[in-house]
């Protein structure tokens, strides 16, 4: 039964990123910790910085809910939860 932990886990961590990457791109912000500071690349000062760290947010938070639908289907194996 450790697939329907996984699943669940994953896909609401994939649904999480997702809402956090859409949210920044509506307020045109993203807090970010770099080095264990905090850095806010916004879409005026330095765009090039935000649309590449919302890129990176979108394509995580995409892969981790193919990663969990991919183990509700039975193609790949449950995280293993120790």
């Amino acid at each position: 039964m450790d697939w329907i932990a996984s699943t669940i886990s994953l896909l609401a961590l994939g649904i999480g990123t997702l809402f956090y990457a859409w949210r920044g791109h509506i307020s045109g912000e993203l807090v970010i910790a770099r080095f264990f500071r905090m850095y806010r690349p916004n879409r005026q000062d330095n765009p090039f910085a935000f649309y590449f760290h919302l890129g990176v947010l979108i394509l995580m938070g995409t892969v981790e809910i193919v990663w969990g639908i991919f183990i509700l289907l039975g193609l790949l194996r449950p995280l293993p939860w120790r």
